[in-house]
């Protein structure tokens, strides 16, 4: 797959601050935003877009797993109630 290259303007201080951070954790700021972008991808683009984009690129999507069906209540067999009424 081809990649883009986006180019942001960030505060210089916030940006030095931000790289020895995310070292310390043993990441960086290119991997943070590469997560950062495909999860605003996954919300926003169409999930039929997706699958296109994938399959037009020849990565293969995971199959769908169908939803699981709540078992309905078994139905309630009709009982004839009779009243009886005792005289004192």
């Amino acid at each position: 797959m081809k990649k883009t290259t986006f180019n942001i303007s960030f505060d210089e201080d916030k940006a030095s601050a931000l790289v020895l951070y995310l070292s310390q954790k043993g990441t960086s700021a290119e991997a943070e935003l590469e997560k950062a972008l495909d999860t605003l991808y996954s919300k926003t683009v169409p999930a039929g877009v997706r699958d296109f984009i994938d399959m037009k690129s020849g990565i293969a999507s995971p199959p769908a797993v169908p939803k699981p069906k709540k078992p309905r209540p078994p139905k309630a067999e009709h009982t004839e109630v009779s009243e009886v009424i005792a005289d004192e």
